[in-house]
């Protein structure tokens, strides 16, 4: 029913006008995209999503880097209700690392092989850019081999805010610190109307979109994300799509993307279940296919486990994103797939390609 729905509403669509667009090296437009959301046919879309992800990179290697993500508070007001994490401020369950604990952590992280901090929090109204710019500093002072991939947009926007600086004013101080690219947390669907139902008190589509459009300019790099399965159509899907698109076409901001689906246990977000691994291996191929701009398209292990990754790097994946030495925010609502760097290479080389460690800009190591 729903691939004659598709066949309704664009009669002139079908896999094959799509795979000649492909093959030619030609952009799919939205309408497209929707097609092949409905197209029963997993293997056809497996196909294109590898044909797209073999023209941009190298199709004999997948990626990955040996990092952790820090969450260096998890104390903060916007209470999104797909999040485990958070607490309220005041709550007894909050907690601020100490400089100390936040370095411990960094120097863990270099002796046990990590290029790359993920440091992320929460809005956490006792933190404006001083506290960035000392525990930034101190981390580069100590460790400058290390590669802070720091903060949302969301907390980037809040820290610009309650410090009373202008967005690039706050992102120019940042980077003078060490803030060398900034990850995609915080996009989960960007349409205004889902973002309402989800997070009705964080940024909004379009100042989501400033933020890395501000730090391109700045010479900062970013990455996008999707979360998915929880109250978006498939059509938010692809306009959420489309403004990536649409932005890296702009400004370049973005190095990579990754898709992962919701999880809801322990949220506020009444979701029953999660989506499916059919779901998620479509995800990535419509994703790969449509973002023709994009090189690296990273996979989600910790959401999805080591046999769905190795699946998807036949769907247009070709990185395998962090080892991280430690994780909470996902771990929090019950997801503990966290493995180390010797059976991420294990599993790359199982399922065919060559695996090779890199840094934070893509590059490889060793």
């Amino acid at each position: 029913m729903a691939v004659a729905m598709a066949s309704t509403l664009t009669p002139d669509i079908t896999i094959e006008t799509i795979a000649d667009k492909v093959y030619s090296g030609e952009r799919i437009t939205p309408e497209d995209a929707m097609f092949l959301y409905h197209h029963p046919n997993l293997i056809d879309l497996a196909t294109l999503a590898n044909y797209r992800r073999e023209q941009a990179t190298d199709p004999n290697t997948v990626t990955y880097i040996i990092g952790r993500i820090l969450n260096y508070t998890n104390v903060c007001w916007v209470r999104c209700k797909f999040c485990a994490f958070y607490r309220v401020p005041n709550h007894t369950e909050g907690y601020t690392l100490t400089d100390e604990e936040i370095l411990d952590k960094v120097r863990d992280t270099v002796e046990k092989g990590g290029v790359e901090i993920l440091f992320q929090g929460g809005l956490n109204p006792k933190l404006k850019i001083d506290y960035y710019e000392r525990v930034f500093g101190l981390i580069k002072d100590k460790y400058p081999e290390v590669i802070l991939h720091a903060l949302s947009p969301a907390e980037i926007i809040y820290i610009a805010h309650i410090s009373k600086l202008t967005l690039r004013d706050c992102l120019a101080r940042l980077k003078a610190v060490g803030l060398h690219s900034i990850p995609g947390a915080g996009g989960e669907i960007l349409v205004d109307r889902v973002r309402k139902i989800i997070a009705p008190y964080k940024d909004t589509t379009d100042e989501w979109l400033e933020c890395m459009r501000t730090a391109a300019s700045l010479g900062i790099r970013s990455t996008a994300s999707m979360m998915f399965g929880h109250v978006e159509t498939l059509e938010d899907r692809v306009e959420h799509l489309g403004r990536i698109r649409d932005l890296q076409d702009e400004c370049q901001p973005f190095r990579a993307f990754v898709t992962w689906n919701f999880q809801p246990e322990e949220t506020n977000l009444p979701i029953d279940k999660k989506a499916s691994a059919f779901d998620y291996l479509r995800t990535v191929a419509v994703s790969r296919i449509f973002l023709d701009n994009f090189d690296n398209l990273q996979l989600s292990i910790l959401t999805q486990g080591p046999k769905i990754a190795q699946l998807a790097l036949r769907y247009g994946a070709n990185d395998f994103g962090s080892t991280m030495i430690e994780e909470n925010v996902v771990s929090a609502a019950g997801n503990k797939f966290i493995l180390s760097s010797t059976e991420f290479e294990r599993l790359i080389e199982d399922a065919g390609y060559q695996a090779r460690r890199r840094n934070t800009r893509y590059e490889l190591l060793g």
